[in-house]
């Protein structure tokens, strides 16, 4: 569903530490956001299958049944939502795994509420405004649906399941549908730790446009910007 008025910016935490996820709600609720909380990854993970992909995550490393890291690699499967790390663990390598391979930010507990709340906005400015509301079902128009955690496309009332790379590419070009995203951009968020190439991301759009598109080889949602990139178009004929 398209935004109409700016929406309230949602923001998931999670933590198994009642104490902390009570701070970093009051702190974010007073700053304007929308906060639902969860003890840990697995519930967040059912939060989001319920209630859509929120705007951004603050997550705790340690964690009971799956840490901090193990959700984000979950999330990562299927969206490419921004990820904040707010632990105790202060290990360089740590830091750097988290930095590299999940998080827009590492924050070291215990923290400042205002330094919390700069952070976040900070992030949410790198990310964009979403132009569309990403919620459990994701509609697009009425021959396409895209349920993001469940790897799916409903595709003219057929099924179609999606790869976790063309999830997050579809994800990561949904979010920010009728603006150009750079195939450098695409490259980053895609592959962080990997050096891929043009190439590599042609095949995924092709595959991709093979499964949403009435004609892949004349798109009307995917669209190529010669040279720079890729554009969602969000109101296709």
């Amino acid at each position: 569903m398209l935004d109409g008025d700016i929406e309230t910016q949602r923001i998931l935490a999670v933590d198994d530490n009642a104490f902390t996820l009570r701070i970093v709600q009051h702190t974010l609720e007073q700053a304007g956001f929308q906060v639902t909380t969860a003890v840990s990854g697995k519930d967040a993970l059912k939060i989001i299958n319920r209630h859509g992909i929120p705007h951004l995550a603050i997550v705790d490393l340690h964690m009971p049944v799956m840490s901090g890291f193990e959700f984000c690699h979950a999330v990562r499967e299927f969206s490419d939502m921004p990820i904040i790390l707010l632990t105790a663990v202060n290990s360089e390598d740590t830091i750097i795994q988290g930095i590299e391979q999940y998080a827009e930010d590492y924050i070291i507990k215990p923290f400042n509420p205002n330094e919390l709340v700069a952070r976040v906005k900070r992030v949410l400015r790198r990310m964009g405004d979403y132009t569309y509301t990403l919620d459990s079902t994701t509609r697009i128009d009425d021959r396409l649906m895209i349920n993001f955690p469940s790897r799916e496309a409903l595709v003219d009332g057929e099924t179609v399941s999606l790869t976790p790379t063309e999830t997050k590419l579809l994800f990561i070009l949904v979010r920010n549908a009728g603006r150009i995203v750079t195939t450098e951009f695409l490259l980053n968020r895609i592959w962080p730790l990997q050096e891929a190439q043009e190439d590599r991301l042609h095949v995924h759009v092709h595959r991709l446009r093979r499964k949403i598109e009435t004609n892949p080889n004349e798109p009307s949602y995917i669209i190529a910007e010669r040279g720079v990139g890729y554009r969602f178009n969000a109101n296709p004929e």
